[in-house]
């Protein structure tokens, strides 16, 4: 497809791939902002190219390698990052979705990009391409400068990785729902064995702060101490008016809590069956700040 001077000012050629390109650079690079800014720079690759005759495979191959490149330097600064990484939340998950006849394709879920974030980023490259966006092995290998075989041994390190490391997706919706609803009771009880009891023995809870806003510096583990902990949290807090609404967080069941009127941090939840396994809180305030143009004050 060649690309000409006089195509029509109000044709967005991006348009029916832009949710395809935004799914793939959140899950590689884990910030919804930063799949924002590659997404736009492949949109003008392609504009400035010539005789592109597959502007999908075109603009896929430019995004994949435009987020190789930016893992890279994400890894130095991941390396002096201030506590516990976790990805951008995001409320439009369905706009993220692979769209693909895959298991994977519509988990945006945070155990699953947090487990994508243990890998090397050709692992991780060739698994998304593979296994969530089903492109064949022929077509990753050309986007990744690799030989066939190398790109299918890549994608297996992959999914056996993320086979171990992320617990399996709630089933249940009702569920997350519920242990939710029921958390957040248990919280404002302060009833610590309450609480303890919704959580998985060996659950974690991951606060972000990024060095900008108070939060626990390392994992918490087990589910006394993460129940200490939350509910020592509510007690700080019990001079402010705080708020917590319910939001649908990277597509499963999660809340916003609110101090005094502003956006405090995102929690969203990993079940197991019937109890909770994790818990993740994003505090970072350059990771809330997209929120707004998501219509949230």
């Amino acid at each position: 497809m060649s690309m000409s001077s006089n195509r029509p000012h109000d044709h967005d050629p991006l348009a029916p791939h832009r949710g395809r390109l935004l799914g793939l650079a959140y899950r590689m690079l884990g910030s919804r902002s930063d799949a924002e800014d590659v997404v736009q720079d492949a949109y003008f690759r392609f504009a400035g190219a010539q005789d592109v005759h597959n502007a999908e495979a075109f603009l896929v191959t430019v995004v994949t390698r435009l987020c190789l490149d930016r893992l890279k330097s994400a890894r130095a600064q991941r390396e002096v990052y201030v506590g516990p990484w976790l990805p951008e939340p995001v409320f439009d998950a369905e706009s993220l979705s692979a769209d693909a006849a895959t298991e994977l394709a519509d988990d945006l879920s945070f155990a699953l990009l947090l487990a994508l974030d243990r890998l090397s980023p050709m692992e991780r490259a060739a698994f998304l391409l593979h296994d969530v966006f089903d492109t064949p092995f022929s077509e990753i290998a050309a986007m990744l400068g690799r030989t066939e075989a190398s790109c299918r041994q890549l994608a297996s390190r992959a999914r056996r990785a993320v086979r171990d490391n992320r617990p399996a997706p709630a089933r249940a919706p009702d569920n997350h729902a519920r242990l939710l609803q029921a958390f957040s009771e248990a919280v404002a009880s302060g009833n610590v064995a309450q609480l303890a009891a919704l959580l998985r023995e060996d659950a974690v809870a991951l606060t972000d702060g990024g060095g900008r806003k108070t939060a626990a510096r390392n994992p918490i583990i087990g589910a006394d101490k993460i129940a200490r902990f939350f509910i020592g949290i509510a007690a700080k807090n019990a001079g402010h008016d705080m708020r917590i609404e319910p939001a649908m967080i990277n597509g499963a069941f999660g809340a916003l809590l609110y101090l005094d009127g502003e956006l405090d941090n995102t929690m969203s939840m990993a079940i197991d069956g019937e109890k909770i396994a994790a818990i993740y809180i994003v505090r970072n305030p350059d990771k809330l700040r997209h929120l707004s143009s998501a219509g949230l004050h």
